[in-house]
C-alpha cells in the first residue's frame, strides 16, 4: 500500500474485494462475557466504512487534527447498497460492521431507507454519537434494516467533564437515546472513561452512578471502561495547558508511539479506580450489584455519590413536546397493502396487516381515501419525497379538517403502534 496514493489506498479501503478469500477456513473466537466484544469475535463481519473521517470531529480527546479523522466525505446510501450487494455475493455472508468512527444519522437513515427499498436481508452494528438526532423513529427505521447493535461513547459520565470534551451530548441525552434504540430492540454498548483532566474522586463515584442507574433501567446492555489518554494528535495533547495538565515527555513519539505521559494535578489518582469500576461493571452486565453501595466496589475509602437515585428513571419519565419540522420527510414502513371498505354514507374502515399484528381504523370516508393515497406513496419502497408540510398542505386545501388535530389524534397513534 506504501506505493499507492492517498486516494488509491481509500479505494482498496472502501471498495473491499474478497475474491479467492476462503472464509470457511476462519474461526469464530469468543473472548469474553461482554455482550458487545463478543460480537466483535463471535461469527463473520464484512467490515465497510459508511463515510471517511468524523462528522462531528470536536472531542478533546481525539486525535481530530488527522487527515482520517478531520476531513469528513461520505459516502452515498445507494453506493453503500452497490458494495453491500458485491460483497455479499463474493463472501456469502450477509454480516456488515460498519467501523466509522462515528455513523451520522441522516446517512444512516438513507442507508436503512434503501436497504429495505431494495429488500436486502442483511444484519449490521456500528458505532455512533448519541445525540438527539437517534429519535424513536430512526432507531425503529435502524431496526427493520437489520441494525442489531450500536456502540458509542458516553466516556466521563459527567455533565461538567463532557462540556470539556466538547462531546456534545448530556447524560440526559444519552439516557433518551439509549432508550430510543433499546425500545426498538438494538442492543447498546457505551464506551467509559475514567482519568480525563481534572477528573475528581467524586466525579468518578458519580460516573460510576450513573453507570449504575443505566444498566439497572435496561437501557444499556453492554459497556467498558478505558483510562483517558493523552495523544500527541489531540486538542489536550497539542494544548495541554488549556486541560489543565503537564506533558512529562513534550517530544513527539513514532508512528504508533503517541501516548504522552502527563501529570494531571487537579484531578483523582486515577489508576487506583481501575479494578472497582471493572468489577461493577462486570457485575451490572449480568444483572446483579444494584443495590450495593458504591464503596463497596472499592477497597479504599471514596465518598458517597452526590447522584439523585432516580436521576436516569427521571430523564426517561420527563414527556417532552417535540414539534415536527416542516420540511421532515414522511415515510411509511408499515404494509404498502391497505384494505379500504366503506361503512357507511359518511365512514369508511381502514385495514392494514403487518407480518405480526393487525390494525382497523374507522375515519369519515374523505379522511380515509386521502390517509390510504398518502400511506402508499409514502411507502419506503417508493422514491416519494413527501414532507410534513406537504401533509399539513395537502389536508387543509382539501378541507378535510384541522390537520395537526387530526395527527395528534388516536389515529396516528395506532397507526405508530402498528410499526413500532
Amino acid at each position: 500500500l506504501h506505493v499507492r496514493s492517498r486516494r488509491q489506498r481509500q479505494m482498496c479501503i472502501r471498495d473491499s474485494d474478497y475474491t479467492g478469500l476462503s472464509l470457511e477456513n476462519y474461526i469464530s473466537v469468543i473472548e469474553i462475557a461482554n455482550p458487545m466484544h463478543r460480537l466483535w469475535s463471535d461469527g463473520r463481519w464484512n467490515k465497510l466504512t459508511l463515510a471517511h473521517g468524523c462528522y462531528w470531529g470536536k472531542c478533546t480527546f481525539c486525535d481530530i487534527s488527522l487527515d482520517y479523522i478531520k476531513r469528513y466525505q461520505p459516502v452515498s446510501a445507494s453506493e453503500l447498497c452497490d458494495r453491500i450487494e458485491n460483497i455479499i455475493e463474493q463472501t456469502g455472508e450477509n454480516g456488515f460492521h460498519f467501523v466509522d468512527e462515528a455513523a451520522p444519522p441522516a446517512l444512516l437513515r438513507d442507508l436503512s431507507i434503501e436497504i429495505l427499498r431494495r429488500n436486502l436481508t442483511v444484519t449490521w452494528w456500528t458505532n455512533i454519537r448519541f445525540e438527539k438526532s437517534f429519535t424513536s423513529d430512526l432507531s425503529i427505521l435502524m431496526k427493520m434494516a437489520g441494525c442489531i447493535a450500536v456502540s458509542g461513547g458516553l466516556e466521563v459520565a459527567s455533565d461538567r467533564l463532557l462540556k470539556k470534551i466538547k462531546k456534545g451530548v448530556s447524560i440526559e441525552k444519552v439516557s433518551k437515546v439509549t432508550q430510543n434504540l433499546t425500545d426498538a430492540g438494538i442492543m447498546v454498548h457505551a464506551y467509559l472513561m475514567y482519568g480525563f483532566p481534572t477528573q475528581t474522586t467524586q466525579e468518578t463515584i458519580d460516573s460510576l452512578e450513573v453507570v449504575r442507574q443505566l444498566f439497572e433501567t435496561g437501557i444499556v446492555q453492554s459497556a467498558y471502561w478505558h483510562l483517558s489518554s493523552m495523544t500527541a494528535h489531540s486538542p489536550i495533547g497539542l494544548n495541554p495547558e488549556e486541560f489543565e495538565v503537564e506533558k512529562v515527555n513534550p517530544e513527539l513519539g513514532t508512528f504508533a508511539n503517541n501516548d504522552l505521559i502527563h501529570n494531571d494535578p487537579k484531578g483523582a489518582d486515577h489508576f487506583m479506580f481501575s479494578d472497582g469500576l471493572k468489577k461493577s461493571l462486570y457485575n451490572y452486565m449480568h444483572g446483579i450489584g444494584f443495590d450495593f453501595t458504591l464503596s463497596e466496589w472499592f477497597d479504599f475509602k471514596v465518598p458517597k455519590t452526590s447522584i439523585p437515585k432516580q436521576l436516569i428513571q427521571t430523564y426517561l419519565t420527563q414527556n417532552e413536546f417535540q414539534e415536527i419540522g416542516l420540511n421532515k420527510k414522511i415515510i411509511w414502513t408499515g404494509n404498502k397493502h391497505i384494505t379500504l371498505n366503506k361503512k357507511s354514507n359518511k365512514e369508511s374502515k381502514i385495514s392494514i396487516e403487518n407480518k405480526t399484528s393487525s390494525l382497523s381504523l374507522i375515519l369519515p370516508s374523505e379522511q380515509a381515501i386521502w390517509l390510504v393515497n398518502i400511506l402508499k406513496e409514502c411507502h419506503f419502497s417508493n422514491t416519494s419525497n413527501i414532507t410534513y408540510g406537504d401533509l399539513q398542505t395537502q389536508f387543509n386545501n382539501l378541507g378535510l379538517g384541522y390537520f395537526l388535530l387530526f395527527w395528534n389524534e388516536l389515529t396516528i397513534t395506532e397507526l405508530l403502534s402498528l410499526i413500532h
